[in-house]
This record gives structure tokens, C-alpha cells and sequence, in this order.
């Protein structure tokens, strides 16, 4: 199937309202997701390989906030524990449908996914020994965030992972200009307009919140992570490991 290009922000709207994944963006997403995240595909790539180092027999693997599946698959093509499963949540009715189109089409189904539609603040975190968050919890209203950090720790075996990805901010104005502008080099280098990064960025702004990298591990640890190991950054994006 052919990829098809984001142009959603290309022409001057004269409302714009917040960010939302319907209909429209499902359709463009890869294409959105590679040209906007920074490393998003070696991200990708990388946490089926963490996964495959930290999944327990026995246990389940989680992707909180799964869209269209690129984790779930990387998991589930890299992991070898015996009697493992994945289960995959995304609260968007078109992510789900077209992410589980897009498993079926994989050649190596070796471990069960079970993908669930619905708000993964309702999900219950059990045995579990590894679990993503790849760029959701910055969706998440930062007053709920402690609590669902605290109940998938709550959920994980001994020596499991949580693997958390986000945009992040900066405390200091000097560098969260600079990395800020980077990323905007990033995305004007990958096609998109200033109109088109002026007006995503409008309708972003409400619903996702980034905080700043010490603010994450600070709420892990409080969370009762033993440590935790920033194992990816580029600009302003990063990516953790938190071991219970």
C-alpha cells in the first residue's frame, strides 16, 4: 500500500483546532511520525531490541498507546522468552482498526498480540515485564501522570522495564530555543512548510505538554524504579529505560 503524504497543516486554516487522532491523520501517520520525530524508526527498531533483552517467560509485554502497531511489531519480531504475549492499547478507533490490518499482514506471528480500544488508564497492568510508553504519556494530563507511572510499576515483575519515550522541554529559555529550533530545521529539512509547522504546533499545544528530562526520571524514581538509563536523545526527544 502506498504511503500517503501528511499535507493536513499545508493550506491556511482558518480554525484550528486541537490535535486529535481521527480519520486524517491514521491515513498520514508513518508518513507524519518520520518527518516530525527525530530517530523515530531507530527508536523503534531498538525497543524491540530492550524488549527482547528484558521479556520474561511467562509475562506480558505492553505497548500503551500503540497507534498503528510499529513497537508491538518490533516487540514481537525480537522477542524469544517462552509464553510471552503483547498486548497493544491505542484509544483511537481507526488507530486500532488499521494497526490490526496491519499485523495481520506480518509473516512471523510467533507471539499473540491482543489489541484492546481503549483509554489505557483503564487497563490493568499485571505480570508484566516490559511495558511501553513511546511518545504517549505527554498526552497524558500531567496531574494523572504519576499515578499511571506508579501503577505500571505496581504491575511489573522483579527486573522489569518500563521504556518511555518524549518530546521533551528545556528549564533553561538558551537551550530550549536551541533545541526547539532544531527540530523545526529537522522538519523543514523533511518537506514541511512554516505554515505547516506553525499550525501543528497551534494544535498541538494544548493536548501534549512536555516536561523536562530531571522532571521524568524525578517521577520515576518516585514511582520506586530503582534507576533509570537515558538511552536515546536527539534534540528534543529522548528515550528512557526504567528498571523496577
Amino acid at each position: 500500500m502506498t504511503q500517503k503524504t501528511d499535507a493536513i497543516y499545508a493550506t491556511p486554516l482558518q480554525d484550528i483546532v486541537d490535535f486529535q487522532f481521527d480519520e486524517r491523520v491514521v491515513a498520514v501517520f508513518p508518513d507524519m511520525i518520520q518527518r516530525s520525530v527525530p530517530g523515530y524508526g531507530m527508536i523503534v527498531s531498538n525497543i524491540g531490541i530492550l524488549a527482547a533483552k528484558y521479556a520474561q517467560a511467562g509475562s506480558h509485554c505492553y505497548d500503551l498507546g500503540c497507534s498503528l502497531g510499529a513497537v508491538t511489531l518490533s516487540m514481537r519480531q525480537r522477542i524469544n522468552a517462552p509464553d510471552c504475549d503483547i498486548i497493544s492499547v491505542d484509544n483511537s478507533p481507526v488507530m486500532i482498526e488499521r494497526a490490526r490490518e496491519l499485523l495481520a499482514l506480518d509473516s512471523v506471528p510467533t507471539i499473540p498480540v491482543t489489541m484492546l480500544c481503549t483509554d489505557l488508564q483503564d487497563v490493568t497492568i499485571e505480570n508484566a515485564s516490559v511495558v511501553v510508553l513511546n511518545f504517549t504519556l505527554q498526552f497524558i494530563p500531567p496531574a494523572e501522570r504519576l499515578a499511571l507511572i506508579q501503577r505500571i510499576h505496581a504491575g511489573l515483575k522483579p527486573n522489569g522495564v518500563l521504556i518511555l519515550s518524549e518530546k521533551i522541554a528545556f528549564s533553561e529559555p538558551g537551550r530550549q530555543h536551541f533545541h526547539e529550533e532544531l527540530h523545526h530545521d529537522f522538519k523543514r529539512a523533511n518537506g514541511y512548510s512554516d505554515l505547516e509547522i506553525s499550525q501543528k504546533r497551534s494544535a498541538l499545544e494544548k493536548v501534549m505538554i512536555p516536561e523536562t528530562l530531571a522532571c521524568h526520571q524525578e517521577r520515576l524514581r518516585w514511582a520506586g524504579f530503582s534507576s533509570s538509563e537515558l538511552w536515546f536523545q536527539c534534540f528534543n526527544f529522548v528515550s528512557l529505560v526504567a528498571i523496577k
